[in-house]
This record gives structure tokens, C-alpha cells and sequence, in this order.
């Protein structure tokens, strides 16, 4: 197994925020309490306090969740249950089959911390947050498969269940299992793919507990603990939490439209826009998630008003009708948790720079916040086709455009790249020539001059464009091997483990595939490796 690591800051479409939090801390300090390190983990670990009959229901609470887990997760629970011992966390909405890849590299990277931490000398276990509470249904009811010919291929589940429900409750009606079974055919170990996707969803489950079979099946050496906040022994727990944060609304919100100005000052986007009139909570009416809107000390949901003490009342009564919105979310799960660590992707970690404020005002505390393992996945083939075309691992992550002109430029017969690129520069030298020495005569010639420089080089550079894309057309099996590379590397112009399902990999390289990213998952570490398997 070869590994390349590459700066994950350079990702395309990193924000600059995530990209400092990583790489210049100094600058985003004022946004988060600690480095994103191991090392501040472990000092986070001194903060952390909770009552005894609070981690003793908690625990009691996670084992029934976790029912059918392997030895191991039991183990992590009678650990989690001395007062000690603290949780690495980490999360992910319960998508289809498992949803993209990255979530199983972002539960790898908790369990790795929790191990590390262990190690020395700060007891730790990872849990894994499942969102069943989110409403978006189009955003976790299918999956992006790559096939033996190639990819992406998308897979949509039939399901059962009323608009805007919880999506962890809605029932997964055909998982089409089927269609998976007939796009994995002919990757070598299709057959393990397949009957974890069975096992996972034929008895028809909601999406979040087929998402808890199937990581469940597939971690269960590594002890990870699963948890669903849509049950009500935890949202009982969670219950002093939501109340604080409705009796301290007014406050809250001001804290946070200044946190949103501070970003913004400091040239960083709000991951939730975050206005006077946003509420933190949302409400759970006849099975729908329904947003709150704050106006005038009250709580509106369409034509019906609710005052902060209906809500209160409503939360005793039945606190699964009340739900955290985005950014009070990780308040609540780190109300439940003793957690000393969060392991997120850019995303989370710009939602955690606008919720640091919460969790200053109603926990006194916050977690270090680390970053997931990030990973490439290069097979044989594609590594042989980079190296054919003169590319590197960094090339991966080009869109297929870009990576389609590296492949055709390649395939322009070595005469004439010569030619078109000995030329180029003599051409380029000369106009440079010619535009120092009018710069001497006079400079508004040399201006005008300038302006025809680049509009000569331009045509220059599109004539080379040219060349390579008739090239290309002239060679219907580099065509095929751009079409592969960009198909499998950088799917429908995304890093590929945004896209593709954690089961075709499973299906091309076998149930080790987890022992491999185990292996390749380094604690704390904050570079994209590109993997060669």
C-alpha cells in the first residue's frame, strides 16, 4: 500500500477558514478555545464534568442503542461508564448505504484519537452521532456506486414515511440492494459488499437503523459506540440543555449575530446564516420537523405562535417534540457526552466557529476540534494511467476538464509539442523584448504593446488547447482512460470521498479495505493522503 500525503488545506473548495483552523491556528484563535490537536484533546479532558447519575443513565441509555454490537462496544460502554473516562465524538447524517465514504474515515479518525488518547494515559471511547433527527430526506435517501466499467452511478431508495419526518424514523421501503448486486458485478469481492448491504437493510428499517447495522457489521472490532438522539431516554437527558437555551434566547441570539459580525470582519463565511429572527430550536408537529421563527418574544411556526413558556411546557411534557437546529446541535451532544474531542470536515468546523459562543454560555466548556482523515483511493489501474500520462497523486484531484487537457496534452505527438512549445517561449521572449525597449521610448506605447503581448500568448495557448483536444479525439483509448480516471478519482467534479458509498470499495477491495484505512488513519494528522491499494 503506497500513500502520498498532500496539504488538505489545497483541496479544491477548502474555505479559507477550514484552511487556517489547520495550518495558521493564530488566526481563527478567537473562534475556537483550542488547537486542533491531540495534545489540546488531552488538556480539554481536565474540563470536563458530569454528574454520576447522568453518565450512569447515558450509559444505561447507549446500550439499548447499541444492542447486537459486538464485545468490543461493550467494553468501550463499562469503560465510558467510570467517571474518568471521556468520549472522542463524531457524526454524520444516516444516508443510504452507508452514505459517502468520508464517514467511515471520519469514524476511523475518532476511534484512532480515542486509542491514542488511551494510550496516554487520558481514558477515551468513541461515539459516532447518528442524524436521525434531520428532515432533509433528499439528502441521505440515495448512493453513488462505482461500477467494474465505471462510475458514478446513483441509487435511490424507496421509502415509506411523511414529509419532513425525522429521517432516522423514515422507512427504507427497497434499499435496491438488487441494483447494487448488478453494478458491482465483476469487482472481486462484490459478493461481501452485498450481503452487508442484506444485512443492513432487508428487514425494510429506518434510515438510521439500517445506517447503524451496517457500520455496526463493519467496525465492530473497533469498538465505536453508536448514538440516535431520537430516543427518549436521551432526550430527557438532554432536556436541561434545551431549556437553558430557550430561557437564554435573546442573549443567545445576540452573542451569535456578533459572533456572524466577527467572521465576517475577519474575512470568513457563516456556515448558517444566522439572523434577530433565527431560533435555535425546532419543533416536531404531527411527525413533521418544522423551523421556529423568533418575532417579538415568540416562537412562530407558520400562522401559530407559541410563547417561550408554551415551548417549556411542551419540552417537560415531551421532549422529542423540541430539536436542536444546526448550530445547537453539537451544545446538546457534548451536554450528553464528556467529550474532550470532535472530529469534523470543513463543514462542521465552520459551524462550530459560530456555536463556540453556546457552548462558552451554556456549558462553560468546549472540545478541541480535530480533523477528519481525508483519503483518495487510487487502484492499480488508475495509478498505471496516471504514470502512462506523465501525472502525479496531486493530479487526483483535478475536475475532468482539467484532468481530460493533462491526458490529451500527453497524447499530442512529441514533434509538435516540441515545436508548438520551443516556439511559444521563443515567440514569448521576443514580445517580451520588444516591450522593454518601448517601455524606454515610451511607456504608453509599451502599455498598448502589453495588451497585444497577451492577446498573442492567449491565442498561443489556445491553439496548444486545440491541438491537444483534436489529439484526444484522434485517441479513443485515452478518451476511455480520462473518462476513468475523472470517473473514479474526482466524481461529478467532487473528491471522490464525497461521492461514492463506503460499499463499492468494499465491493473492489474486500472487507480489509477497513483494516487499510484503519492502518492509514494517523490521530491528529491533518493532511489528504492519496492511497495506492
Amino acid at each position: 500500500m503506497s500513500i502520498v500525503s498532500l496539504p488538505q488545506a489545497e483541496l479544491p473548495g477548502i474555505r479559507p477558514l477550514y484552511a487556517d483552523l489547520l495550518d495558521n491556528f493564530p488566526k481563527v484563535g478567537g473562534f475556537y478555545p483550542h488547537p486542533p490537536s491531540l495534545d489540546a484533546a488531552r488538556s480539554a479532558a481536565s474540563e470536563v464534568r458530569v454528574d454520576a447519575g447522568h453518565r450512569r443513565r447515558l450509559v444505561a441509555e447507549l446500550s439499548r442503542q447499541n444492542e447486537g454490537g459486538s464485545v468490543a462496544t461493550f467494553d468501550n460502554l463499562d469503560r465510558l461508564a467510570d467517571a474518568g473516562t471521556v468520549v472522542v465524538a463524531t457524526g454524520q447524517q444516516v444516508g443510504l448505504l452507508g452514505g459517502p465514504v468520508f464517514t467511515l474515515y471520519k469514524a476511523m479518525t475518532a476511534v484512532r484519537c480515542a486509542e491514542e488518547m488511551t494510550r496516554q494515559g487520558v481514558p477515551a471511547v468513541p461515539v459516532f452521532w447518528m442524524a436521525t433527527e434531520d428532515h432533509d430526506l433528499t439528502e441521505v435517501n440515495h448512493a453513488w456506486i462505482f461500477s467494474s466499467s465505471g462510475g458514478p452511478h446513483r441509487i435511490e431508495a424507496a421509502t415509506q414515511g411523511p414529509a419532513q419526518a425525522a429521517v432516522g424514523e423514515v422507512e427504507v421501503a427497497d434499499a435496491r440492494v438488487d441494483e447494487l448486486e448488478s453494478l458491482c458485478e465483476g469487482l472481486p469481492c462484490a459478493a461481501e459488499a452485498v450481503k452487508l448491504a442484506r444485512s443492513a437493510y432487508d428487514a425494510s428499517p429506518g434510515f438510521g437503523e439500517g445506517f447503524r447495522l451496517l457500520y455496526q457489521r463493519l467496525l465492530a472490532e473497533t469498538g465505536i459506540v453508536f448514538l440516535s438522539p431520537m430516543r427518549q431516554g436521551i432526550r430527557e437527558l438532554a432536556a436541561p440543555l434545551m431549556r437553558r437555551a430557550i430561557e437564554r434566547a435573546p442573549d443567545l441570539t445576540d452573542l451569535l449575530l456578533r459572533r456572524g459580525a466577527g467572521l465576517r470582519a475577519a474575512g470568513y463565511h457563516q456556515q448558517v446564516r444566522f439572523q434577530a429572527s433565527t431560533s435555535l430550536v425546532m419543533l416536531f408537529e404531527n411527525a413533521a420537523r418544522m423551523a421556529l421563527k423568533r418575532k417579538n418574544g415568540s416562537y412562530w411556526v407558520e400562522s401559530r405562535a407559541y410563547t417561550p413558556q408554551e415551548l417549556l411546557f411542551r419540552l417537560d411534557r415531551s421532549p422529542l417534540d423540541v430539536s436542536p437546529s444546526a448550530l445547537l446541535r453539537p451544545v446538546m451532544q457534548d451536554f450528553l457526552l464528556p467529550t474532550t474531542a470532535l472530529v469534523v470536515g470543513p463543514s462542521e468546523a465552520a459551524y462550530l466557529a459560530q456555536s463556540s459562543v453556546l457552548y462558552e454560555n451554556l456549558l462553560g466548556r468546549m472540545p478541541a476540534v480535530l480533523p477528519r482523515a481525508s483519503f483518495t483511493m487510487l487502484d492499480r489501474g488508475c495509478a498505471k494511467l496516471l504514470r502512462k500520462y506523465g501525472m502525479t497523486s496531486a493530479d487526483c484531484m483535478l475536475p475532468r476538464r482539467e484532468l481530460e487537457a493533462r491526458v490529451a496534452s500527453a497524447v499530442v505527438p512529441a514533434a509538435l509539442r516540441e515545436r508548438l512549445e520551443s516556439h511559444g517561449a521563443s515567440i514569448r521572449e521576443s514580445l517580451l523584448g520588444i516591450e522593454s525597449t518601448l517601455g524606454g521610448f515610451d511607456p504608453t506605447l509599451q502599455a498598448s504593446f502589453k495588451v497585444s503581448r497577451r492577446k498573442i500568448e492567449y491565442q498561443l495557448a489556445k491553439i496548444r488547447s486545440k491541438v491537444s483536444r483534436e489529439s484526444l479525439g484522434r485517441a479513443d483509448t485515452a478518451q476511455r482512460h480520462a473518462a476513468r480516471l475523472a470517473g473514479f478519482l474526482y466524481p461529478n467534479g467532487h473528491l471522490q470521498e464525497r461521492v461514492y458509498s463506503v460499499l463499492p470499495f468494499v465491493a473492489k477491495f474486500g472487507l480489509s479495505f477497513v483494516d487499510r484505512v484503519r492502518a492509514a488513519t494517523e490521530p491528529g494528522a491533518a493532511d489528504h493522503k492519496v492511497i495506492e491499494i
